[in-house]
């Protein structure tokens, strides 16, 4: 009995050991903000970023906000990758709703990333009309905002610095891209 014991014990101080040593990098953010530096008024959107079989992982948790109200079919269909998937680069995903909770997942392929990636934002958008709000991981400074101007998430001046390599491995290098093959 006692050697049964002593060789479960192993078995189990064995897997600990390789699952520390499998243990995967993961980078994980939290969106705090509104694309003008508002403090959000709920639970902030996570988005988690690790490796994946073939591409980046990208899980994001937050409220279930159903508005604008989800459109037809079914509520694992997340918007923007059905977007993405009209643009004719299909990825894995999975969307779940429980209750007021929304859990994403998905698999971007090392082929959609250019070379050399350096910079980096995250967004969330919910609500319609009035209601619409724009959210950003790194927002633009209240001190920097003009008279009139709308969310735009393509000033790259507010992106961070961030390397594929912070959750690949220091060691890591991407892949060649055919998407990207020729193009500055």
């Amino acid at each position: 009995m006692e050697l049964v014991r002593g060789l479960q014990f192993l078995i189990f101080y064995i897997f600990l050991q390789l699952s520390e040593s499998f243990a995967l990098n993961h980078l994980q953010f939290a969106i705090e903000h509104t694309w003008d530096s508002n403090p959000v008024d709920h639970e902030p959107i996570k988005v988690t970023f690790s490796p994946g079989e073939g591409g980046l992982k990208m899980q994001v948790f937050g409220p279930f906000f159903n508005d604008p109200a989800s459109p037809p079919g079914p509520l694992d269909m997340p918007f923007l990758v059905s977007g993405i998937m009209k643009q004719q680069l299909p990825m894995v995903f999975t969307a779940t709703v429980t209750e007021n909770r929304w859990i994403g997942e998905a698999l971007i392929p090392w082929g959609y990333f250019p070379p050399n990636i350096n910079k980096m934002n995250s967004y969330a958008i919910h609500g319609s009309d009035e209601k619409r709000t724009y959210e950003a991981l790194y927002s633009i400074p209240k001190e920097e905002i003009a008279e009139g101007q709308q969310p735009n998430f393509h000033l790259l001046q507010y992106f961070q610095d961030f390397t594929l390599q912070s959750i690949m491995g220091a060691d890591w290098v991407q892949p060649e891209s055919e998407l990207w093959k020729g193009k500055p």
